[in-house]
């Protein structure tokens, strides 16, 4: 990505609404084991998500619990692991997310996750105005 590890790593704990969750609809505060809840907009419906966060390394890592309904983990308590790597020219990004019930759950959010991760870019590299800048995001 673009942005630096800290514009990253903030989008990802305290500016989720300004990429992902629909806004106005999240309760998150970047404090480990405190529970969250967001909802996304998909083709005119509301999907609701919970989870909490487990491990925040500012600038560097954010672990987090996802759990979604019939459309998304199946209710299995999943993990999303974000690796943040600063380069010369702004971060490596590395999404895991695992602990799915079925191959089929985990084949949509790998598809899905590079799609989200280019659109936080565009979000990030908006907000930042030029590569590289520590971004602050605002929804």
């Amino acid at each position: 990505m673009r942005a630096s590890a800290a514009g990253v790593y903030r989008a990802w704990t305290a500016a989720f609404d300004s990429w992902f969750a629909k806004s106005g609809v999240i309760r998150m505060r970047p404090v480990v084991d405190e529970p969250f809840f967001f909802e996304t907009e998909h083709q005119g419906s509301l999907h609701p998500h919970h989870g909490r966060f487990l491990t925040l390394e500012p600038d560097h890592l954010v672990e987090l619990t996802w759990m979604t309904g019939r459309d998304g983990t199946g209710g299995a308590e999943t993990v999303v692991r974000v690796e943040l790597l600063p380069t010369g020219y702004g971060t490596l990004v590395r999404v895991t997310h695992s602990g799915f019930y079925d191959e089929a759950a985990a084949a949509q959010h790998a598809a899905a996750w590079p799609m989200l991760l280019a659109h936080l870019d565009e979000r990030l590299a908006e907000t930042s105005g030029s590569a590289g800048k520590d971004a602050s995001p605002q929804g």
